[in-house]
């Protein structure tokens, strides 16, 4: 009996190291992806009132957990029983995040032109200001769920020789670690200026100062990496998963700079379909 319970903790002691290893191996495969989450989601986590910030990147963050939540048990069954879908669910991914990346480019060569996310803002009363916010916290939700696609399929990739019992609790735990860092990061990041209000009080001036002068530095720059991410893995996505696409890309260029100039390409032309799009059927104005 003693010998048997000593063998089940043996084992139990194996898979928990094997779970440790393929963890480790998948969370560094997606590490790429982990760095254009942060991107992505510190720039959206920005632009709400100082008092409402953490709840709102709780809010996105709850998010991002039932989007996991809905991805990876859809992952395992499509790896087991559908896995050319799993191709095409990346490539609509992908486009999608290529329109958000080209819009951000659009916004950012007409900056005399207002977006539909500050014209809301200026607009916002105290009765609808939560309304935006909820808004908000939505987009940055629909822009986690690809990113979690991506990052659940790569994690998933990494460890599919491995038993599916080994699969399964890696994946997840490479999901929640992911969720834990990103939001984590994003949480400190922008409360940079009450760390910085904080040392102040302390008699700290100079740290002080140079962080709250810091973080809106800190947000700009992320924003802007933000957007070379969605633009640069929507357009990895569609290279590595459409053959006519891979042929297309310039050999000559390294494999990060063409996967960009096809995002470009492609965001554009998903855009300007939009902007057509929306020329014909005008969307009805709030009266």
């Amino acid at each position: 009996m003693a010998t048997g319970f000593f063998a089940l903790l043996d084992d139990i002691a194996m898979l928990a190291d094997d779970v440790a290893v393929t963890t480790k191996m998948a969370t560094t495969k997606t590490a790429g992806i982990l760095g254009d989450d942060l991107a992505v989601n510190a720039e959206k986590a920005v632009g709400f009132a100082q008092e409402r910030e953490l709840k709102v990147i709780w809010a996105i963050t709850k998010g991002s957990f039932i989007n996991k939540l809905i991805i990876l048990p859809i992952a395992f069954l499509l790896s087991a029983f559908a896995p050319s879908l799993i191709p095409i669910i990346l490539v609509f991914g992908g486009l999608y995040l290529l329109y958000e990346g080209s819009e951000k480019v659009e916004e950012y060569f007409h900056k005399h032109h207002k977006t539909h996310h500050e014209e809301e803002l200026i607009e916002s009363t105290t009765e609808n200001i939560l309304d935006v916010e909820k808004e908000k916290i939505k987009s940055a939700i629909i822009t986690d769920f690809i990113l979690s696609i991506e990052i659940i399929i790569l994690a998933l990739g990494t460890v599919l020789e491995q038993p599916l019992a080994i699969q399964i609790a890696a994946t997840t735990l490479t999901a929640i670690i992911a969720t834990v860092a990103v939001y984590g990061l994003v949480a400190l990041i922008v409360r940079l200026d009450n760390i910085g209000f904080w040392l102040i009080e302390k008699e700290h001036p100079k740290s002080g100062q140079y962080l709250i002068e810091l973080m809106p530095k800190i947000i700009k720059a992320l924003g802007f990496i933000g957007t070379v991410a969605m633009i640069l893995v929507g357009g990895g996505i569609l290279t590595h998963n459409i053959e006519f696409i891979h042929h297309l890309t310039p050999t000559f260029l390294p494999g990060l700079l063409s996967e960009f100039l096809v995002g470009i390409v492609i965001g554009g032309i998903i855009l300007g379909l939009v902007k057509i799009k929306e020329k014909l059927i005008p969307q009805k104005s709030d009266s």
